[in-house]
């Protein structure tokens, strides 16, 4: 449903903003880092399997708390955007945006006419085709977020020319591939990779287009806000979710089986 996109507002004002990927297939995870007062949440499709009805019902939870939805894409086509978006998603994030062509690809995908050429639908978005058509076409033009993913050396080598592109709205990095594809995988904080980070951040601010961090540690974020980023995705909920079960589990385990143990009574 068309709303005013408070994650674009707020990157426009240079607000910080933090998210979250999300990979479980859950509508009460997304509720859940929405009460957590995250700001927004990434539904990933790309490396995670989620039916198109769950798709929908995760989006309705983040609009039940207030949390903006994008969704990562499982690849740059038509299909996927419009799926995404048609389930009521305020922006959509593609993977892989390796030059100025894969840009245009995405706009297109994203926005109708005379901006794009996204596939006309009366669903949940158009709240059932219960609004004027030919303003909600023209709201979704403006509050739709297209978020292109710097994730190879040829993006990060065509950066420039990816930013020229009209109606890419938010440049998110991607250590991990990009660590990869410089032949040192999962080094994501390796001087190359960082460097390569660094000329896609400033390019970003040269053109004034927003650019979010995915920082690896603590030090990391704190880098990226002193050089004026404002935008942070902090880790993917399963990690998150696999550390506090382990911090829950371990203090048990070594006072009660690695430790001597009191003994009990009664």
């Amino acid at each position: 449903m068309i709303r005013p996109n408070k994650l674009k507002q707020a990157l426009a004002k240079q607000q910080a903003v933090f998210g979250i990927f999300c990979s479980t297939p859950s509508p009460v995870v997304v509720e859940m880092i929405g009460c957590a007062e995250f700001d927004f949440v990434i539904i990933d499709t790309e490396h995670a399997l989620v039916n198109p009805e769950t798709l929908e019902n995760m989006v309705r939870a983040a609009d039940a708390v207030g949390l903006t939805p994008l969704v990562r894409v499982s690849e740059n086509a038509p299909g996927p955007i419009v799926r995404a978006l048609d389930a009521g998603a305020q922006g959509v994030v593609v993977p892989r945006v390796r030059g100025a062509a894969d840009a245009e690809r995405a706009v297109r995908a994203s926005r109708y006419y005379p901006e794009g050429e996204r596939g006309m639908g009366t669903g949940r978005a158009a709240r059932f085709g219960g609004v004027d058509l030919q303003e909600y076409v023209k709201q979704a033009n403006v509050e739709t977020l297209v978020v292109v993913m710097i994730e190879d050396q040829a993006g990060v080598e065509d950066i420039e020319a990816i930013l020229q592109v009209p109606g890419v709205d938010l440049v998110l990095e991607g250590s991990a591939d990009l660590s990869q594809s410089l032949g040192i995988p999962w080094s994501t904080r390796h001087p190359r990779v960082r460097e390569a980070l660094h000329r896609v951040q400033a390019a970003s601010r040269a053109r004034g287009i927003p650019f979010c961090a995915i920082p690896r540690a603590m030090q990391d974020a704190l880098s990226w806000w002193q050089l004026g980023v404002r935008a942070f995705v902090v880790g993917d909920e399963r990690g998150v979710s696999f550390r506090a079960l382990q911090a829950q589990l371990r203090p048990y385990q070594q006072l009660l089986t690695e430790g001597d143990a009191p003994e009990g009574g009664s």
